[in-house]
């Protein structure tokens, strides 16, 4: 199973589950539901969203570290602080919500499914590998880091 970690770009796989979700959705209209507000509540969650993916990205900028999800080990720094210091994947969570708000957006019950697969992916393929290069990088500052701050909140 470690040929498929690091493999896929994140943003790629908001992609792919969107996809997914989409055609789940096409698939069982049946399991379609409808929600008071739901362009609000949509919008909101998807500001929020984009809101703590740019705060992960800013964090990163201006410790002058790389963004590259794929290459964890090129890291020059061990971003605490900002929104780092309330998640250590703020940007994973993002996209989360991202995919949450097109849940609701689509109005599927079906769709739900694919939301804890997507969490499940990313611990398994993408956050565990980073942390391992991570603790390698950055040893006992990045399990002490682990230990304060939750993986996604």
């Amino acid at each position: 199973m470690r040929s498929l970690e690091l493999k896929i770009p994140p943003l790629a796989l908001v992609v792919l589950f969107a996809g997914l979700m989409w055609l789940l959705a096409r698939l069982t209209p049946g399991l379609n539901y409808a929600v008071p507000w739901r362009q609000v509540l949509v919008a909101t969650l998807s500001a929020l969203a984009v809101l703590i993916i740019l705060a992960g990205v800013a964090s990163f900028r201006r410790a002058s570290t790389t963004v590259n999800p794929l290459n964890p080990e090129s890291s020059s720094a061990l971003v605490v602080s900002g929104i780092y210091r309330v998640a250590r994947n703020p940007m994973y969570l993002g996209f989360l919500l991202l995919l949450a708000a097109w849940a609701l957006l689509l109005g599927n019950l079906t769709v739900l499914l694919l939301l804890p697969v997507f969490v499940w992916y990313m611990n398994r393929f993408q956050i565990l590998p980073e942390e391992r290069a991570l603790t390698s990088l950055f040893g006992n500052d990045y399990t002490n880091y682990c230990a304060r701050v939750r993986r996604w909140l």
